[in-house]
């Protein structure tokens, strides 16, 4: 008999056990009978819930009850649903095999036993152990994985090993959707014996794939590229095989932090940079142009390349626009403070500083502030932070001021890949070339201040270093785990193409490790955002303590 495998690759939401089990309720419903339908990991509860469910022990109570529910809706089904289950005044993940209306096997998380047959065939229901292969005629797996660089290459090659290695059909199912800082990306998908993908669910999407083991089904495509991203050997900034992916992530990550939060409207400064350019063209395109509002907010030293630029984008993009000019904004609030900081002055004693950087930051607050102002007068509305993972990890970036939002879109994306990301999306959105090829050209920069030297705003680039130089720096440390010695005596990608000395190149590297080890509490402050890389500095998944973790860069 050739029953029907259904993968129900769907998006489930967290300690949402009502909704969740009417969804995987109406799914079971129009199954045919015989079917075997395969939901995703911790369907009832939704993911990252450990913490919620100490707290609320009850959540426990209602995803059993659950279970007994749709357990009456099985009839001539089976159904693997990955659940928690109280066991010995503790919980743990758990499997249930539910069959005609009866609960057949529950497999826990540690459970040796996790074999369960199925109309006539033995499956291996696997969290990490074979232990029992032999006896398998096929596997089944629901670990979900992360889209991030680097995933599905590495995701492929694991599960076609195991099915190589044990000759055995293997069934995946992933979840898909988003959860705060965590972006799934489904693609769901089979394996025969020999390691080959017989059918495989869409990307990014909710998708119901009716299958089977002897002819498999649809083979839905990947995002271009992504099969192809393995850990580089060597840093490029060509990220062609990603940005798809990468695009996609962030678009989903947005639309579903929006949804689920009860939001639906973003604003946000438009610079006329590189940084709020990406952010404008994703929100336009995660939450439609009529739920998107730019202000331009120039200084004094804005430059009137980057007045027309923000103005370009946004009529290119069809969302709402508007200036205001913030010089005469900032003139009384000097005009107040002047006289406090002489006052503070003679209270401490000798610490004025040589370099103040009060001034640029009190226009980045001040345009937060315009920005939260705006977002308090319309429902549901919230201000986006539009700082990028390089100048995160060199805390070149203000606290309340371009760190402020509700979302950080691109907060795990460097300023290399948003360069890549900016040329992708001209070619690939449905309206082609929406940003300006001027900002696309232009030297980043805040215009917060001028450069003595050059009499002109100060380039991000003049205050750091080469964004190609930093951006492998920080590839060196998250792919490499390289030392700074180690990077001192390797050739980057940068020194390919120009002729830097050792004593600047010794600079950087200098100027990159002691900014990075002072601007780690920064990373605690960032709103909600994305993981997009291999490797993060997203404070949902990166943990280093900020008064305690005295390291030693240059050892």
């Amino acid at each position: 008999m050739n029953n029907d495998i259904i993968l129900a690759q769907i998006s489930t939401l967290p300690c949402a056990v009502e909704k969740n089990t009417q969804k995987i309720i109406e799914i079971i419903e129009k199954a045919k009978d015989n079917s075997i339908i395969i939901f995703p990991d911790l369907a009832l509860t939704g993911s990252h819930v450990e913490d919620v469910l100490e707290r609320f022990p009850f959540i426990i109570k209602q995803n059993e009850e659950a279970i007994k529910k749709i357990t009456q809706k099985t009839s001539s089904k089976t159904i693997i649903l990955s659940y928690i289950k109280e066991e010995n005044d503790y919980f743990t993940s758990a499997y249930a095999i539910i069959q005609d209306k009866k609960i057949k096997k529950i497999i826990l998380e540690d459970e040796a036993d996790n074999i369960v047959e199925i109309y006539g065939k033995n499956y291996l229901i696997s969290f990490s152990s074979f232990e029992n292969i032999e006896k398998a005629d096929a596997i089944i797996n629901i670990t979900p994985t992360l889209s991030r660089t680097g995933a599905e290459f590495e995701r492929n090659e694991t599960l076609l090993t195991v099915a190589q290695v044990y000759k055995k059909p293997l069934i995946y199912v992933n979840q898909v959707g988003a959860i705060d800082n965590f972006s799934y990306d489904g693609a769901s998908r089979i394996y025969n014996e020999k390691g080959e993908i017989i059918a495989r669910a869409k990307s990014f999407e909710e998708d119901i794939l009716i299958t089977n083991l002897e002819q498999g089904g649809e083979i839905n495509p990947l995002p271009k590229g992504s099969e192809k991203t393995a850990e580089k050997e060597n840093f490029s900034i060509d990220y062609s095989d990603d940005l798809e992916r990468t695009y996609k992530t962030i678009i989903q990550a947005t639309r579903s932090y929006f949804k689920t939060c009860g939001l639906k409207r973003a604003i946000l400064g438009l610079s006329g940079g590189l940084d709020s350019t990406v952010c404008a063209v994703i929100l336009t395109d995660a939450l439609g142009k009529e739920n998107v509002f730019g202000v331009s907010m120039p200084s004094k030293i804005t430059s009137s390349e980057s007045k027309t630029d923000a103005e370009k984008l946004a009529k290119n993009l069809g969302i709402g626009f508007s200036t205001i000019p913030i010089a005469d904004l900032i003139k009384p609030f000097n005009e107040a403070v002047e006289p406090l900081i002489e006052d503070t002055s003679k209270h401490f004693e000798n610490a004025k500083l040589e370099k103040s950087y009060a001034q640029d930051n009190i226009q980045a607050r001040t345009r937060a502030t315009i920005l939260f102002g705006l977002s308090n007068e319309f429902a549901s509305s919230i201000p986006i932070a539009t700082s990028d993972k390089s100048e995160s990890y060199m805390g070149y970036a203000t606290i309340n001021g371009d760190m402020s939002g509700g979302f950080a879109p691109i907060s795990d994306v460097t300023k290399t890949k948003l360069f890549a990301l900016a040329r992708w999306m001209n070619e690939n959105r449905k309206e082609k070339n929406a940003i300006p090829e001027s900002i696309i050209l232009k030297k980043p920069g805040a215009e917060l201040a001028i450069n003595p030297k050059t009499g002109k705003p100060l380039q991000a680039e003049e205050a750091l270093m080469p964004y190609e130089f930093l951006d492998e720096i920080i590839w060196r440390i998250e792919e490499k785990s390289q030392t700074y010695s180690q990077m001192l005596k390797e050739k980057f990608f940068y020194e390919e193409k120009n002729d830097i000395s050792k004593e600047l190149k010794t600079e950087w590297l200098d100027k990159f490790f002691n900014r990075m080890s002072k601007a780690h509490y920064k990373g605690y402050i960032m709103p909600p955002s994305v993981i997009v890389d291999s490797h993060s500095i997203n404070k949902a998944e990166y943990f280093q303590p900020i008064t305690t973790c005295q390291i030693n860069y240059k050892y």
